[in-house]
Parts: C-alpha cells; structure tokens; sequence
C-alpha cells in the first residue's frame, strides 16, 4: 500500500471516529500531496523520497509551532499541534538513534576525507540523502558539526 492510500485509509478511520485532531493533521498531509503533484505540472505520482519530505516539513512545522506556544506559555495552543506531529510521524519511517546518526556521520566523513567545517556542506549532503526520513536535519547537522570541528 503506498503512503497516499495509506493516509486516506487513515483519514476514512478518523471521520468514522470522529477524531478532529487526526482529521486536521491528515487532511492537512493530504493536500500537501495534493498541492506537491499539481505542482509539477502533469499528474504524476510523486516519489516516496517526496512524500516523505513533505511528511517531514509537516511534523517539523507542528514541533515549531508548539515550540512557540510553549514559549509564550501557550499549553492549551500546543498540544493540538504536538498531537497532529505524532499523528503524522507515525507514516514516517522509525527515527534513528543518536548513537546510529553519529555512526554514519563518521563513515561519511571518512569516505569523503573530510578535514573541517569547510567539508560540512559535502558531508551534509550525503548524510541526509542517505538518511531520508530517518533523522531531521537538526540532528545531523548538530552531529556533523561536532565531528568536524
């Protein structure tokens, strides 16, 4: 089953449920398929490496904003938006740990021949094509700037 018909199976448990905050966040996933396709002119289907971006930039987007709730001490504004987040991550691929970003962090770094923060955007580049979905970019540049420095 591909992720699309995934989120619409998703979305159709909700309604039946009457789950409004899983009804936002999938509703909200699904038209930024929708609004990724028509983007690209034709009516092609999108690839699995796209609709995982896009499900990264919609988690990240809630993570922020609660973030900023929290910030002005907003909890009421916040937990929405942090339950949405979880909602949408469980589509997304099983995070890796710290400990398993580092290790590939290293291997990069060693295959390339990095020699310092002159080096972070080749490492970042490879890292994160070769971790997508599977770590944020915070995390991985976090990592890799303290390898290289």
């Amino acid at each position: 089953m591909s992720l699309q018909e995934g989120i619409m199976s998703a979305l159709k448990d909700a309604m039946k449920a009457k789950d409004q905050t899983a009804l936002t966040a999938l509703r909200a996933v699904k038209s930024a398929i929708l609004l990724a396709q028509t983007e690209s002119g034709a009516k092609e289907e999108l690839t699995e490496d796209q609709e995982l971006k896009i499900l990264q930039k919609q988690v990240k987007q809630r993570k922020d904003s609660a973030a900023i709730y929290l910030a002005q001490g907003r909890e009421d504004l916040a937990a929405p938006e942090l339950a949405e987040a979880d909602i949408i991550s469980k589509f997304l691929p099983v995070a890796l740990s710290d400990e398993d970003v580092e290790k590939v962090v290293v291997n990069i770094i060693n295959q390339v021949g990095a020699q310092g923060m002159k080096d972070m955007g080749k490492v970042m580049g490879l890292v994160s094509k070769e971790l997508a979905g599977q770590a944020d970019g915070k995390t991985i540049s976090n990592i890799v700037k303290a390898k290289l420095s």
